[in-house]
């Protein structure tokens, strides 16, 4: 939800600190740039240490960041920059961390069950991200009390983890135990399954243009609607209204993505009479999603000057398609990879999608809508230079449906292989025993 809370508020917070778009853009830069480095930190402790723990930490540096960050005065953007960057700190312990807990706690179908219900929390925390932050700044006349209200929900979090919360075992689900290995075997193990290398890259693509459409695209709406008027500004009540409709367009089609994802990869694995088994149904899940999205965010985009219900309903289809894969890439990872593992596998294809991902994407699109319009500040000059930058990151997710296809062919063998490797027997300490890595008991 936190993610696009700023994104809720982000004319006014340009108006309060007078910055233009690309360094707008470099809000979620940085706040992900920072999120993206640690990831690595809590994937090696996440294989390691307690997680429940890991959890509490990253969880309280996140609330107090984002709690600064709204008490920044108008003269010190840099503060506020580098408040927005430490909260990528707690964001970078429970998005690596959590989703491999999960893995520990199920296998087969209610482990892909379990991680789509996880998954549901992006298309809904970043659609209430847009609305509780447009509407509580409007109703308050404050965009700081638009980035407030994450924090309380955080709290709870915390209390829930610290008392709640129990351990789980890694490799619980299938009762494995293994030996323990350095950060770099990790590393070279991971590199050596094609399937993850190429899933990785697809998904980096995927990111890539979600972060910037995401960041973006409320503003074209809001210079569409100044466009339609004849003004420079557009009032709080119509960025508040364009990021409600936004924010609940997000939330339901990320949910049906999400939903609609997991349900056809478990329908294609398994096999019907309108589709034929397949042990690459995660890969090909993946690859359509990202597919269908090219030619629906297209029109949305090409749309959002002179036809907005249309622009809203292809919004609506490309975010649909481009959220096929959140639920069903994880699921993949952890198939392909050993339950001690997970949590580097995570932070590493973290770290790839968001460094050239949306840690770039806003900054760039930002970079070039500046370079487009120049010196020119009229409305129509602003419009169409979003517009037209806009439509670099639609077509990266050519390249996406491309690299899930390419894993397609390597999926049936790199799972296989990851399951002979949990059975295969550990010589103990004293060199002369051995013990299976599965606990038959």
């Amino acid at each position: 939800m936190n993610w696009f809370t700023v994104a809720g508020v982000l004319t006014q917070l340009q108006d309060y600190f007078i910055i233009n778009d690309s360094q707008a853009g470099l809000l979620q830069t940085m706040f992900i740039v920072c999120y993206m480095l640690f990831a690595p930190v809590f994937g090696y402790f996440g294989d390691r240490y307690n997680r429940r723990y890991i959890l509490s930490v990253g969880l309280f540096v996140w609330i107090i960041s984002v709690l600064s960050s709204s008490l920044v005065g108008r003269e010190n953007f840099g503060l506020f920059m580098l408040c927005r960057a430490v909260v990528g700190v707690g964001e970078a312990s429970y998005s690596t961390v959590a989703p491999t807990i999960i893995a520990d706690m199920f296998t087969g179908r209610s482990r892909s069950i379990s991680l789509m219900i996880f998954y549901f929390a992006i298309p809904v925390g970043s659609g209430l991200g847009y609305m509780v932050a447009s509407f509580i700044s409007a109703w308050t006349g404050s965009w700081q009390w638009g980035i407030r209200v994450t924090p309380l929900f955080g709290f709870v979090c915390l209390l829930l983890i610290v008392f709640v919360m129990e351990h789980v075992e890694r490799g619980q689900a299938e009762h494995a135990h293994f030996g323990k290995s350095s950060f770099l075997e990790d590393v070279y193990y991971l590199f050596s399954i094609r399937t993850y290398l190429f899933a990785t890259a697809g998904f980096t693509f995927v990111v890539f243009v979600v972060g910037s459409v995401s960041w973006w695209v409320p503003s074209l709406l809001g210079h569409s609607w100044a466009l339609h008027h004849g003004t420079r500004h557009v009032p709080g009540g119509v960025t508040a209204e364009i990021s409600l409709v936004f924010g609940l367009i997000t939330c339901l089609a990320g949910l049906c993505g999400v939903a609609f994802g997991s349900s056809l990869a478990q329908m294609w694995r398994r096999g019907n009479s309108y589709l034929r088994k397949s042990d690459s149904a995660d890969c090909l899940v993946c690859a359509v999603g990202a597919i269908i999205a090219v030619p629906m965010l297209f029109f949305a985009i090409v749309l959002s000057r002179d036809y907005i219900t249309l622009c809203w309903i292809f919004i609506f289809l490309g975010v649909t398609g481009s959220c096929l894969n959140w639920a069903v890439n994880m699921d993949l990872v952890m198939k392909i990879v050993l339950p001690n593992r997970r949590s580097t596998a995570n932070a590493i294809q973290t770290l790839t999608s968001h460094l050239m991902g949306d840690a770039s994407s806003p900054y760039i699109i930002g970079l070039i809508s500046d370079a487009l319009k120049g010196d020119d500040a009229s409305t129509v000059t602003q419009y169409y230079a979003l517009q037209r930058a806009l439509f670099v990151p639609n077509f990266v997710l050519i390249g996406a449906g491309a690299f899930y296809l390419i894993a397609s062919y390597y999926v049936a063998a790199d799972e296989k292989k990851a399951e002979d490797l949990m059975h295969m027997p550990i010589i103990i300490e004293n060199g002369n025993d051995t013990a299976p890595l599965i606990n038959t008991e």
